[in-house]
């Protein structure tokens, strides 16, 4: 059995994109925070990218990420004074421009709620959470990036065999992300090749309804679940279903936007058996294969 989680606490990152409004991201996202230099033109592309820039020998799109979610663009009289936040996600790096740096804070997942309601339909936000009694957004980088940067259709739909779908078709597939992009996603992989699953917008919903298949005698075959999560995380999730002796049955395949070793240690050491970075359908349905193998072995 799995003795220990992994620390919950993350750095967050701070930042304004308006003069009242603060918002944030996860340090585990970012590479480096640099001031504003002069950008290089990109023809014919997204309206939110300014340009390009080069640091240390990459060149990367650099985002006005208040129009990319809704604010007000900068201006050029305000570009002098922002920065570039360059992030390391969905297997790309990318910079995002903001009109200024608040600090890096330390924030556990369990602190972080489900946004209000009061914030109306901001499907950029999925989470809130409190720093010195001010309200804080933490943002959806990864539906910002699939607005500017589409997933490619031989990326979503995932391609194998007669033989391989049957394999599949029979398990009990539950996915778990509490992002809308990242849940449309995985939900359109399947559906392209007639896969059934269930679904959970977070790590609680999703060990609820995993502890009640358990207990009416059908539980879940295979778990794919994000890491970063706000209240249960997928990394306490795994380590959840690992010490259950309900559960541990299950596959735990954790996927996560960080292109980071770290991560993938880290999920293997809460006992989980696979972690991805998202999003490519071919290699989740291959490691789904791989817990269905193991599933069989097991029975």
């Amino acid at each position: 059995m799995i003795k220990n989680a992994t620390n919950q606490s993350q750095g967050m990152l701070l930042f304004h994109l308006t003069q009242r409004q603060s918002f944030a991201i996860g340090t585990l996202k970012v590479k480096e925070i640099v001031p504003y230099s002069q950008l290089t033109a990109i023809p014919h592309s997204h309206p939110t990218i300014l340009g390009a820039a080069t640091l240390r020998g990459d060149t990367l799109p650099v985002i006005d990420m208040a129009k990319a979610v809704g604010y007000p663009p900068l201006s050029k009289d305000e570009l002098k004074t922002c920065y570039i936040i360059v992030t390391d996600c969905r297997r790309m790096l990318v910079g995002f421009l903001v009109r200024g740096i608040d600090k890096i804070t330390a924030c556990n997942w369990h602190d972080i709620e489900a946004p209000p309601s009061t914030l109306g339909n901001n499907v950029f936000v999925t989470g809130v959470m409190k720093v010195e009694n001010k309200l804080v957004q933490l943002l959806d980088v990864e539906l910002l990036l699939s607005k500017v940067f589409p997933d490619k259709p031989d990326n979503l739909h995932p391609v194998l065999t007669d033989v391989q779908r049957e394999v599949l078709r029979p398990l009990k597939i539950l996915l778990v992300d509490d992002s809308a992009v990242a849940r449309r996603q995985l939900s359109q992989a399947l559906d392209s090749i007639s896969i059934p699953y269930f679904i959970a917008s977070n790590g609680r919903d999703a060990l609820n309804m995993m502890r009640h298949a358990a207990s009416s005698g059908s539980p879940f075959d295979i778990l794919v679940s994000d890491i970063e999560m706000p209240g249960l995380d997928g990394y306490e999730l795994a380590f959840e279903v690992q010490n259950s002796h309900e559960l541990n049955h299950t596959y735990v395949i954790l996927h996560t936007s960080l292109s980071s070793e770290i991560s993938v240690s880290q999920a293997h050491q809460v006992g989980a058996h696979e972690a991805l970075t998202k999003f490519e359908a071919n290699e989740l349905i291959h490691a789904m294969l791989r817990g269905a193998e193991k599933s069989h072995e097991v029975a």
